[in-house]
């Protein structure tokens, strides 16, 4: 077996990630939201508003069973219209597949790691993946959580920024979500939760001051009544010596709930101009009053729906390569006027091919490139019943098919026709691996 196929069965290996949460945690990052609440006081500054009610999943750790090529197409996925990755000016979501090399899931017993190339990377980049498997790690652990916490539901991931461009002002807002994380059914309630994840290099304690921050991010939003949404903060430790931790804590409030709106998904959306602010009710003595921030009122939370539903579509587009697919899911202000014509070819992908992997037919996009010495091949799409509904504007007949139809965890497999690991999720979509054969040097 050569190098190259070795680590592409790697990719598949079945592994765990360990998921660290727990009361002491939830201590640990009280003291350090203390000890940064001190600091802005001690320059006179007003400390920044937090999650109050930030806890453990659980009482004690446990692990989260996910292939590496798993994490990969989460972040994949995840950043295919998030505009924050590394592979700004082209297809942003190519940008996961530098990481192919960089986990291993057989050097510390089953665990995921990160290999000798992850850990030997320059200090210069360092920062760069860890931000982007935190993302990668972070999503994969939110989304198995969330799917055991609701099953047979289904579980949709979206760039928080682009999701509120179309409700309100553009702000000067320092914290935010960076996702949202819809849990929905057809013709059921849904709920959706602000998460934030980052990831670093250092030890545990490293992840402290990263959670007491994502604690103020989550805040910034609010759906439903007023301090009752719930959310979601992680910090990866990407150790250089172990395997890695995602280290995880929640506020489980009550709101955050959206109501059924399958009759309005097939319908467009315009840009709307709400004033940022959150509004506080009144309490005793103390009259409503509002605070910096996004909030989404009981009153609004079925439009809210309807803008995530319409997100997830046009992330799926763009993980397929087809822009005017994403421009049919966009409005003005999400830069849907990108999408509508042809642009220069580094910018962006075409959907122009298809598969079939693991007995299923695919429409997407490939992408040919080189690691190392070897040339590989990647492909990203949806499955081709599902790409033609979403393509053509059908949402709601997607998301019924959806909630009817595939598995509800991902699915990794080597496919031997195809040559190659593939991983499936339960949207639809396909992240497909293989190699290729070295063009060989002219003699002549």
């Amino acid at each position: 077996m050569s190098k190259l196929e070795a680590t592409l069965r790697g990719l598949v290996e079945p592994s765990s990630v360990v998921v660290s949460s727990g009361e002491d945690l939830a201590g640990k990052v009280e003291a350090a939201i203390a000890r940064e609440d001190k600091r802005c006081k001690e320059k006179q500054q007003v400390p920044l508003r937090r999650k109050p009610r930030l806890g453990p999943l659980s009482s004690k750790e446990g692990h989260v069973e996910l292939a590496p090529l798993s994490v990969i197409h989460a972040l994949g996925r995840a950043i295919s219209l998030d505009r924050q990755g590394a592979a700004r000016g082209l297809a942003e979501h190519w940008g996961c597949l530098k990481y192919l090399w960089a986990l291993d899931a057989r050097e510390v017993s089953g665990q995921i790691s990160l290999s000798g190339e992850g850990r030997s990377i320059q200090q210069q980049y360092k920062r760069l993946q860890s931000e982007e498997l935190g993302v990668g790690f972070g999503l994969a652990v939110v989304e198995r959580l969330l799917r055991d916490l609701y099953p047979d539901h289904s579980v949709s991931v979206v760039p928080a920024e682009l999701a509120l461009r179309v409700g309100w002002i553009r702000t000067k807002l320092k914290y935010r979500p960076r996702f949202f994380a819809e849990v929905w059914r057809p013709g059921e309630e849904a709920r959706v939760f602000p998460v934030f994840c980052k990831g670093h290099h250092g030890r545990r304690s490293g992840s402290y001051p990263q959670l007491a921050s994502a604690s103020a991010h989550v805040e910034a939003v609010h759906v439903g009544p007023w301090n009752q949404t719930p959310a979601l903060v992680l910090s990866t430790e990407l150790s250089a010596k172990g395997p890695v931790v995602v280290h995880a804590l929640h506020d489980d409030g009550d709101g955050g709930v959206l109501p059924e709106r399958e009759g309005k998904l097939d319908t467009s959306l315009q840009d709307l101009s709400r004033p940022p602010h959150i509004t506080r009710p009144a309490e005793g003595n103390k009259p409503e009053s509002t605070m910096t921030g996004i909030h989404v009122l009981p009153r609004h939370s079925g439009w809210f729906r309807h803008v995530l539903a319409r997100m997830d579509a046009a992330g799926l587009m763009a993980f397929t390569g087809d822009g005017e697919g994403i421009a049919r899911y966009l409005t003005k202000r999400q830069g849907k006027k990108y999408y509508e014509k042809p642009g220069h070819a580094a910018v962006g992908t075409l959907q122009n091919v298809g598969h079939e992997l693991l007995g299923t037919r695919f429409e997407g996009t490939d992408h040919v490139f080189r690691i190392g010495g070897d040339r590989i091949e990647a492909f990203s799409g949806l499955s081709a019943e599902f790409f033609e509904l979403v393509k053509s504007g059908c949402l709601r007949e997607y998301r019924e098919k959806v909630g009817a139809g595939l598995p509800r965890r991902p699915h990794v497999a080597w496919d031997e026709f195809w040559g190659g690991p593939v991983s499936v999720r339960p949207d639809g979509s396909v992240l497909a691996i293989r190699g290729l054969p070295t063009k060989k040097k002219c003699s002549c």
